[in-house]
């Protein structure tokens, strides 16, 4: 399975690292963390995250997460995106790069 992404601020993503594991803001409220593939990345940061800087992308081997990821689609869509129902251990993020945008606040990833 390819590797999945998790848009971050970087701030977040550093507490995470101190505290051993990444929880996010959305487990506690959702029971999820968000990801996505390379393909629905653009997709996701430009709807998200336009104009906001101070971002990280973490890039995830699934075969390293502890916790079930489920494919599943938002409320509307079809798309399925990847679910990850639980903390993110720290050694299935594989990467971690700066995403800062464009001058008119949108992201080329």
């Amino acid at each position: 399975m390819p590797d999945i992404l998790h848009i971050v601020h970087r701030q977040m993503w550093e507490l995470a690292v101190a505290e051993g594991e990444y929880r996010g803001e959305t487990l506690a409220t959702e029971g999820f963390l968000h990801a996505s593939t390379q393909e629905q990345l653009s997709m996701v940061a430009n709807t998200f995250y336009k104009g906001q800087t101070g971002l990280v992308l973490l890039r995830i081997d699934p075969a390293r997460v502890l916790a079930p990821i489920r494919w599943e689609s938002p409320p509307g869509s079809e798309a399925k995106f990847p679910h990850i129902h639980g903390p993110l251990n720290l050694d299935a993020v594989v990467e971690v790069t700066s995403l800062e945008p464009g001058d008119a606040g949108n992201f080329d990833v």
